[in-house]
């Protein structure tokens, strides 16, 4: 049987009864919203992780046909019947906790399915291997498949980011500190700095890919399995693990390591700690976007739609839910990336608990970091900024958020102390009253500015620094730079 209904379970007196086997109480989602129904929810569940160790299964056998200690119409018998389809997924899972690991259930089941097409062929499944190495290069199928889902949803993000920069390369925004009024900004940094974010994060999940191994070691990182299975001796032993893992890698798609590694768990922790990076990246454009649509700022708004940010309660709120899902994703991977770093602490020639102890957390970085890459696309592709909202509020301060521009122009003049005494005691007397700065600032006596200079020093609009260049250099270092639209009213 493969799949099943909920129902089967009955629930009777506080406690569920299992009328069937079936997957009633797999993980549908329900608590992870972020990744629920994405594809690379699909991408790293249960069925697709027995196909993986299939997958593996039969791509071992493929490469040693190669090299022609497999017969290859056994290795074609065993590919044919590596499909996930045909066993029974939560026999094999209980099955485990005999073994501690899903491998041994697989290869029987694997095996008694070739036997039933080819009998002559069962004999060569798993052929001198171990479990560690069907399920670790099982593990990395699965992180391949979930990455190049991850890559081209952060490409369109980026590359929606980069219209955004390019639209909104000029206007105006109060830069905030430490959650205050600091100096004038742009829109357009602000999100060719989330874009470059994104980049980073793609860069570091692709150099990952590329370099996902192959786990050929046998039973303790010799391969000596593998070499008494093919019955060879002397020179052509020695070259034939070398060959294999060639081939093997030929086969899956994977990269050759340069030893086994069984217990070095550098792969893992190298993508456990890109995946981090990555949810972190998108999570910091998450907060932004929430401050930002907070109903007193309002300078930017999420894509709506049917029923998008509704409140159960309160009828006039439209939440920020694709920021919130990013969000809480970011919150999550880093430290469950955290434990797979910490499992390259991997005793002898395999850990008793501490490989086994990265499954699930592996899964978890997976599905939550696709799944928040994927709802990124949506949230950067559908932004909608008020350039007139940022502007107002760039007002709020009576244009004491360019107190620093004033200042530095009385430097010279007064210099460096006298004129930063000067403007604190001008800014505060402009919060004070609600005066504008440049108005209480023309009362200083001899401060050597007319009302036109001080209204033209004040104005926050010109004292957007090198925002404008900084986004044209940032566009142009991907060699994406999209033209530049008239600057935002």
């Amino acid at each position: 049987m493969t799949a099943a209904s909920a129902d089967a379970y009955t629930y009777t007196e506080g406690t569920y009864t299992e009328d069937t086997v079936t997957d009633a109480f797999m993980d549908s989602g329900l608590l992870s919203p972020v990744r629920a129904g994405t594809p690379a929810e699909a991408a790293v569940s249960d069925t697709a992780w027995l196909q993986a160790m299939l997958d593996a299964e039969a791509a071992l056998a493929r490469a040693q046909a190669r090299l022609g200690t497999v017969p290859h119409a056994a290795a074609e018998a065993i590919t044919r019947a590596a499909r996930a389809e045909r066993f029974d997924l939560r026999a094999i899972a209980v099955g485990a906790r005999e073994t501690a690991n899903p491998v041994v259930g697989v290869v029987r089941a694997l095996t008694d399915a070739v036997r039933a097409a080819d009998p002559s062929a069962a004999e060569y499944v798993h052929r001198g291997s171990t479990s560690q190495d069907v399920f670790d290069t099982g593990t990395m199928l699965v992180a391949r498949r979930t990455l190049r889902l991850i890559l081209p949803d952060l490409a369109e993000t980026a590359g929606a980011l980069a219209r955004l920069a390019a639209e909104h390369r000029d206007t105006p925004m109060a830069g905030r500190t430490l959650a205050l009024h600091a100096v004038p900004t742009t829109f357009g940094l602000k999100a060719a700095g989330w874009r470059q974010l994104v980049l980073d994060a793609a860069h570091r999940l692709a150099v990952v890919d590329a370099s996902l191994p192959v786990a050929l070691g046998g039973a303790a990182g010799t391969l000596a399995g593998y070499l008494a299975s093919a019955g060879l001796t002397g020179p052509a032993a020695d070259a034939y693990p070398g060959r294999l893992v060639e081939a093997f890698a030929a086969e899956t798609g994977l990269a050759q390591p340069v030893l086994p590694w069984h217990a070095l768990r550098a792969p893992v922790a190298d993508l456990g700690a890109a995946l981090a990076f990555t949810a972190g990246a998108l999570g910091k454009i998450a907060v932004d976007v929430q401050s930002l649509a907070r109903t007193e700022v309002a300078e930017v708004a999420e894509p709506g739609g049917p029923g998008r940010g509704r409140s159960s309660a309160m009828p006039h709120k439209r939440n920020p839910v694709l920021a919130t899902l990013l969000r809480s994703a970011a919150l999550q991977v880093p430290p469950i990336a955290a434990g797979l770093t910490q499992c390259l602490v991997s005793e002898d020639e395999r850990s008793a608990g501490g490989w086994h102890a990265e499954w699930q957390p592996l899964r978890e970085c997976l599905r939550l970091t696709g799944g928040s890459a994927h709802t990124a696309v949506e949230l950067a592709r559908g932004l909608v900024v008020s350039p007139r909202r940022m502007r107002e509020n760039l007002e709020l301060t009576g244009s004491r958020i360019v107190a620093e521009r004033v200042a530095a122009v009385l430097a010279p003049v007064r210099g460096v102390a006298e004129a930063r005494r000067l403007l604190d005691d001008a800014s505060q007397e402009a919060g004070k009253t609600g005066r504008p700065l440049a108005e209480v600032l023309g009362e200083v006596p001899g401060l050597g500015l007319d009302a036109a200079d001080l209204a033209t020093l004040c104005d926050p609009t010109g004292y957007t620094g090198a925002a404008g260049a900084l986004v044209d250099r940032a566009l142009r270092a991907a060699g994406t730079l999209v033209p530049r639209a008239e600057p935002a009213p």
